[in-house]
């Protein structure tokens, strides 16, 4: 990644106050942000480390504090070989200033992002695979190794080899606006390989290291907020952020004088306590990765070495766990998947202009059930603007309102929202049952009851109560929005807003365009979404767009194979190798059979040849939908199983029914593109990992398809061009 180089800090940066007094480091400093001779830096986007002397406050002597930058204040700030480089010539210099102790910090909002993804991605021999992990390694150690303490003032993100820069440090602080510190390197088909799996299970316990290298990781990168970060022992004290780098710099003044001790090791260390937390990772990745990616296994076994193993052995233990799987294919697609789905955050390919955007200042929501409440926590969160609920009767119109309230009650104990801010959003929702209150609406989206009928006869009521310019949306997951907009008099103004459930967590909206929808509708729909945090992809309206067509088509599969008669079990455990989050009986019965049915239906009518309704599918919910297997933990069936289906006697093999969804999936995909509804293989990819958790190791589904050969069996050529997402 091109990163940028920003000249050496004034002395009254906003990060300083008067009372610290920079000096001037001794020597030249080439490589920490100055030239040799005085003269100034290029700005050339490169991570640079930044030396200055400060005294600290209350005379223990100078500290040599060392900031992370790249000049671009918006971006995070990556290491690349040239910003280790960098930094190791600033611990050169800071052990020949005569200082009493060493600190980094980083510009504002982000201390430091970890290995440069994109170069690491660009990797060919495993040789430089195992430069890139030695390198980090014969840095960030002398941190560790010096004759004086070191701090990490961790201002704010700090990811993956960010993090493991700061575990290095004798010592840590952390600033309680930091969003987001993790190492996420299993989520992207890596390990934790400049040390982290050897510094952290030793400074807050096994298990704790578990929950954060595996059990975050593979939830789709979770990360802790900076009180979190000091909750859990990783760092040693948490401040303000207003004054964060004073107070940082006054509690290494009282550490070093001996008015603070700080004590650590209260974590559970016993063998005893290694093993269960050994156990607990490998449920905890057989559950999200199903064996399906090496990276999660790989971090418990080093995790297991660093219960006895000295710092040179679990060192050199992680240079080799990473050389290794630089060079896998698991971790190439994640990291392709990974830059993908970043592009796609930032601009969808398709969307008009957003200066074509009309303001948003009041939402309507037709609809008060579990969706639309969701819909309208959502806009009410991320657009702080009126939302009103309307539904046919009182009752369900103040059940949805007691929903968005108690979500509203939820966001604020989670530190999420201020007392006043809750105070705000409370008085900014209300309902009714007249759609007559939505007359000064903006954006109005519907999720009322999932037919086509109902939905128009709603459109025809509501339309006539609405201003000429007030974008109409709809959150139906496989109708026809062309079918829905017929009965408006300006057409032009609906569009489809599909959201996936559950609305707060999964990032995905499908915009579909249909072929009346202008392009200030479409803009508006756009800018809404990035309000809302949203991922937007455009789409052609067809049924079921783009993420249920598919996974429709793949669930079919897997029912058909039910229907011939194989074992429920084996149907489940047959697409363990795509890694998805779910099997799709428990995925079936989280959406809910009556969903799934009401969909597969709606295919068949579209396409009769290729979406057959499983009657198993019929029978499952005329049975009552119960649940067929286990919700969590291993899959296993549940008493209420027996007697659902009724099945032949001609079992595929588990072999045999993941061919026949990769070579079906290589067939839906191929025709999503042939019929323009979604305009390259990219889009589909971003669609299916944000939309329904495909895993990032797979690189998307077209990278996948392309690797077991089904692109080539079925359509006679690969989606993306050789190499593409993988080693090869």
């Amino acid at each position: 990644m091109s990163t940028s180089t920003t000249p050496q800090p004034s002395t009254r940066e906003s990060a300083t106050r008067d009372s610290l007094t920079p000096v001037q480091p001794p020597s030249t400093t080439t490589g920490t942000g100055r030239e040799a001779e005085g003269r100034p830096a290029k700005q050339d986007l490169t991570t640079r480390a930044l030396l200055r002397v400060v005294d600290l406050p209350g005379g223990p002597g100078r500290l040599a504090l060392i900031t992370l930058d790249n000049g671009d204040p918006r971006r995070p700030t990556p290491l690349s070989p040239a910003a280790m480089e960098s930094l190791s010539a600033a611990l050169d210099e800071a052990e020949r200033a005569g200082v009493v102790a060493v600190a980094l910090t980083g510009k504002p909002g982000f201390f430091c992002a970890g290995a440069d993804l994109k170069r690491i991605g660009e990797l060919r021999e495993r040789s430089d695979a195992l430069a890139t992990a030695t390198q980090g390694h014969e840095v960030f150690r002398r941190l560790g190794e010096m004759s004086v303490p070191t701090f990490a003032y961790v201002n704010g993100l700090a990811l993956g080899g960010g993090l493991e820069l700061a575990l290095h440090c004798t010592y840590r602080t952390v600033s309680t606006s930091a969003a987001a510190l993790g190492l996420p390197e299993c989520y992207l088909g890596l390990v934790p390989g400049w040390g982290g799996t050897f510094l952290l299970p030793h400074l807050i316990g096994p298990d704790a290291a578990v929950d954060v290298m595996i059990g975050n990781a593979l939830a789709n990168n979770r990360t802790l907020r900076g009180a979190q970060a000091a909750q859990v022992g990783i760092a040693d004290v948490a401040f303000e952020p207003a004054d964060f780098l004073e107070q940082s710099l006054r509690w290494t003044s009282q550490v070093l004088r001996g008015e603070v001790t700080v004590e650590r090791g209260s974590a559970d260390r016993s063998d005893a306590a290694w093993e269960a937390a050994l156990a607990k990772g490998r449920a905890l990745a057989d559950a999200r990765v199903h064996g399906a990616a090496p990276a999660p296994y790989r971090a418990l076994d080093l995790i297991a070495l660093a219960r006895t193993a000295d710092r040179d052995t679990a060192f050199a233990a992680e240079d080799e766990a990473l050389g290794d799987l630089i060079m896998s294919d698991e971790a190439r697609a994640s990291i392709y998947a990974f830059h993908l789905v970043q592009r796609f955050a930032k601009s969808a390919d398709g969307a008009p202009p957003k200066e074509l955007a009309r303001k948003v200042t009041k939402v309507g929501v037709v609809g008060a059930g579990l969706m639309a409440s969701q819909l309208a926590l959502l806009f009410l969160h991320r657009l702080k603007v009126p939302v009103v609920l309307t539904d046919l009767d009182d009752a369900r119109v103040q059940k949805g309102l007691g929903f968005v309230r108690a979500g509203i009650d939820e966001l604020h104990a989670k530190g999420r929202l201020s007392a006043d801010g809750r105070n705000r959003l409370n008085a900014l929702v209300s309902g009714s049952t007249d759609k007559a209150a939505m007359a000064d609406a903006d954006f109005v989206i519907e999720a009322v009851f999932e037919d086509l009928e109902v939905k128009r006869t709603m459109l025809r009521e509501l339309e006539p109560l609405l201003r000429e310019d007030c974008v109409i949306a709809t959150n139906t997951s496989s109708l026809s929005v062309t079918a829905m907009s017929e009965v408006l008099t300006r057409p032009e103004r609906m569009v489809g807003f599909h959201f996936f459930n559950p609305v707060a967590v999964l990032p995905l909206v499908e915009v579909a365009r249909t072929p009346a929808t202008d392009d200030a509708t479409l803009a508006t729909a756009f800018a809404v979404g990035r309000e809302l945090k949203k991922t937007c992809v455009l789409v052609r309206d067809a049924p079921a767009f783009v993420v249920n067509r598919v996974s429709t088509r793949l669930f079919c599969e897997v029912m058909r194979a039910i229907d011939e008669g194989m074992p429920l079990l084996d149907a489940e455990h047959a697409l363990d190798p795509l890694g998805l989050p779910m099997s799709p009986l428990r995925l079936a019965a989280l959406v809910g059979p009556a969903v799934m049915l009401h969909v597969a239906e709606s295919l068949h009518e579209a396409f009769p040849d290729r979406f057959a309704v499983s009657p198993n599918l019929q029978r499952w919910v005329d049975a009552g939908s119960p649940d067929l297997v286990t919700r969590k933990g291993a899959v296993e069936l549940t008493p209420q199983a027996e007697g659902v289906f009724v099945q032949g006697r001609s079992a595929v093999s588990r072999e045999e029914l993941l061919q026949r969804v990769q070579d079906a999936l290589a067939d839906e995909v191929g025709l999503v593109l042939d019929e323009g509804v979604a305009a390259s293989p990219q889009e589909v990819d971003v669609c299916l990992i944000l939309g329904t958790g495909h895993p990032l190791f797979l690189g998307g589904i077209t990278p996948y398809l392309d690797r077991t050969g089904a692109s080539e069996r079925v359509r006679g050529r690969r989606f993306l061009p050789p190499g593409v997402a993988s080693a090869g």
